[in-house]
């Protein structure tokens, strides 16, 4: 995260973790595997996070927040970047960003139906993807501190949270 993916080295990886260089081509083998590895282990959490989001109270509410959440973004965008390069990274990502989308899928179409949500009103992958793309497009923005119609495309995003799951709770 500090210094891009470019950076990584295993030489600078062994002596972030105070390690033997060989230690970390004994445990990873390649670095794609260390970044795999890594992608892997940060994707799980995010998951574990999301599915917890996904049962709570205010679902929709919570999923906006994990969306918003800036530390996890940036490092997911920098993962992005480092497909671009390398084809293992990018089925990695692939499937992971697969297994996220069935599980807001069935929980918005669950949350949707239970709410009373007249069909049609949002489809579910629609409402996920709305969600997603503008809290992503926002993140990327004010990385480059560009903020102009932020709040106002929060504020659409909010109204429509709203319509759905009324106000939110403290």
């Amino acid at each position: 995260m500090e210094e891009g993916y470019a950076a990584v080295t295993t030489r600078r990886v062994a002596a972030r973790a105070d390690v033997n260089q060989g230690m970390v081509y004994y445990h990873f083998g390649v670095m794609d595997d260390l970044f795999t590895e890594l992608f892997r282990r940060g994707a799980d959490e995010t998951f574990r996070r999301q599915t917890e989001a996904l049962a709570s109270p205010q679902p929709l509410w919570a999923l906006w927040d994990l969306m918003q959440d800036q530390s996890h973004s940036a490092l997911t965008m920098e993962f992005v970047a480092l497909a671009n390069h390398r084809k293992a990274i990018r089925g990695v990502i692939a499937d992971s960003s697969g297994r996220f989308r069935r599980l807001q899928e069935e929980a918005v179409t669950r949350i949707l139906e239970e709410r009373g949500t007249p069909p049609g009103t949002w489809p579910p992958l629609a409402l996920v993807l709305f969600l997603s793309s503008v809290s992503r497009f926002l993140l990327m923005e004010r990385s480059f501190e560009l903020s102009a119609g932020h709040d106002q495309m929060t504020a659409i995003v909010e109204e429509q949270l709203r319509r759905v799951e009324g106000e939110r709770l403290p």
